[in-house]
């Protein structure tokens, strides 16, 4: 089997290694923008060799990992060079624009539109884990534009890696990312910034952070090339989860300037539920 991996960083090199587990003939070859990322990721083994668009004609799987901005704009690309009888699938963080911009595409059938929820806070092909997607969700939309052969291709691929499937149509996939991924980034790169901009005045704060500061601004320390398009693309969306955010935000601070105790340990009493819907859910998922 011969896959190409376009974008060598956290997604792509871990899908790499996790295929190269599971298919131990695979061929694999990596296309990436960065000249040193791709030879980093031929030196680390995640990839056999380097290639171009003019290879993916004899490809049997094409894997796109770039932000969500290039994928718009490769993507058609990719279905253009890529063969008749090759699966080529996504792995952005949202779906709406990417599925437009080919949804009249004559190839749009060979283009599975993915999501796996999975990945840290870090980036580039040393940050590529083996067995980062076991366990985790892969949230696939428009599969019926999906020739049905290529799906069955997909479906085994990743349940060799151990993924629990998730079908979605792009819009509500969105709206609802909006909510439990990029709201939580956007909350990450906030706090970091309050308290960096706090540091300067108060050189003692960051030795006073403890363990929960450091879980929950981690997310900050995430690729802002990788998360500006996202925010960008889900625009719409993201302002409707911050408007209710902030709102929350401002009605806990009314609390306290009420001095409404019983009211803020019911706030939190309340949210405690959200330990039993979080229940399972692996370590490194964003």
């Amino acid at each position: 089997m011969k896959v190409y991996v376009i974008g060598i960083g956290l997604i792509g090199g871990s899908l790499a290694r996790d295929i190269r587990r599971h298919y131990p003939e695979v061929k694999l070859f990596g296309i990436d923008r960065d000249p040193d990322h791709l030879q980093e990721a031929i030196d680390l083994g995640l990839v056999d060799q380097a290639a171009d668009y003019s290879g993916l004609c004899d490809a049997d799987l094409v894997i796109l990992s770039i932000p969500v901005d290039a994928l718009v704009c490769e993507l058609p690309r990719v279905l253009d060079h890529a063969g008749e009888e090759a699966l080529v699938l996504d792995a952005g963080s949202t779906k709406a624009e990417i599925c437009q911009v080919v949804a009249h595409h004559p190839k749009r059938r060979n283009f599975l539109a993915c999501h796996p929820i999975a990945g840290t806070e870090f980036s580039g092909p040393s940050a590529a884990l083996e067995g980062l997607f076991e366990g985790k969700t892969n949230i696939i939309c428009e599969v019926e534009q999906t020739a049905f052969k290529l799906q069955e291709l997909g479906l085994d691929l990743f349940r060799k890696l151990g993924m629990r499937i998730r079908y979605m149509n792009p819009e509500a996939h969105d709206k609802h990312i909006a909510y439990v991924s990029h709201l939580s980034h956007i909350s990450s790169f906030m706090l970091g910034k309050t308290v960096i901009e706090k540091e300067k005045n108060e050189r003692d704060i960051f030795d006073m952070a403890g363990s929960g500061f450091e879980s929950t601004v981690r997310l900050a320390k995430s690729s802002p090339a990788m998360w500006t398009p996202i925010f960008e693309q889900n625009k719409e969306n993201v302002i409707e989860t911050l408007e209710e955010y902030i709102q929350n935000l401002q009605q806990f601070r009314q609390k306290l300037v009420d001095e409404d105790f019983p009211g803020i340990f019911k706030e939190m009493d309340d949210t405690n539920r959200i330990k039993g819907i979080l229940d399972g859910i692996p370590l490194n998922k964003q």
